[in-house]
């Protein structure tokens, strides 16, 4: 991998990763598009370190958010009242919400694995982004915030989020069209999907280093990585600031006719490839 290729595909990876516009669904089509053929190995180890990159990212951005979660989480513990707090309930409606993706991303690991090397598949789930964004635009009628989530909310959230373990189905995507069809405010829902991305992100970032320890030669690129990693997490801050600002007044459509184009135009290419 090239360094030119290890920058785009960071700053695709930090853009995308957070954008309801899937960021495993670009990371198969971009290189595919461009026609880049990397060693399936080098590939594996550029995914996990960018992917850390966007878990720097959003570690960062939430910070005081996480600080204030995390004391107030020990102090209801400690005060046999775990959900005494917003920031204490909170934490553990993100935990309840992480787990659908965990259990059913352990089941179906080697049918997903199989879909990343399939880009008409990835073209397919595209769309799927695109209905979910809108439709729920088009159910969405109240305007709930963050600290009226309870632990249906935060279910049906995490089921939603289990869609996207298929590359093409955004992350952010699906858990903000979630939080919409709960009733939440783009905000609110934004938001909540941001934070989730922080125990889902990590579990996944954690098995993948695992993964990844008993992988020949995962430092033989160092520069491209650094590059990669660097460009994720940059791009990945600013993607969050954008978007958070962006859906105070504004719906998600933009993003859905994005996914819709790009699926389209991915279902098209490997038509007249085959």
């Amino acid at each position: 991998m090239s360094i030119i290729q290890a920058l785009i595909l960071g700053v695709v990876q930090g853009a995308t990763e957070f954008l309801p516009i899937s960021s495993s669904g670009h990371l198969v089509l971009v290189p595919w598009f461009l026609g880049w053929h990397f060693e399936p190995q080098a590939a594996f180890i550029f995914d996990v370190l960018v992917q850390w990159g966007t878990i720097l990212a959003v570690l960062l951005y939430f910070r005081r958010d996480l600080l204030e979660i995390g004391l107030c989480w020990l102090r209801g513990i400690a005060a046999g009242q775990p959900f005494g707090t917003p920031p204490a309930r909170l934490g553990w409606l993100l935990l309840l919400a992480s787990i659908p993706a965990a259990v059913i991303g352990l089941a179906l690991k080697s049918v997903v694995e199989k879909a990343f090397a399939q880009p008409a598949a990835v073209s397919g789930f595209l769309l799927l982004t695109a209905a979910l964004l809108l439709i729920s635009e088009q159910i969405h009628h109240r305007q709930r915030e963050l600290d009226s989530l309870n632990w249906p909310d935060s279910i049906f959230i995490g089921f939603a989020q289990a869609l996207a373990l298929f590359p093409g189905v955004s992350r952010s995507g699906s858990t903000i069209a979630g939080g919409l069809m709960r009733g939440l405010d783009r905000t609110a829902a934004a938001r909540f999907s941001f934070l989730l991305a922080i125990p889902t992100m990590l579990g996944a970032g954690l098995i993948a280093l695992l993964d990844l320890r008993d992988t020949a030669n995962a430092t033989t690129q160092l520069t491209p990585l650094a590059i990669g990693f660097l460009a994720a997490a940059l791009v990945g801050f600013l993607s969050i600031r954008f978007l958070l600002n962006y859906l105070r007044d504004h719906p998600l459509t933009i993003f859905a006719v994005y996914c819709l184009l790009l699926g389209l135009g991915g279902l098209l290419r490997d038509a007249l490839m085959h």
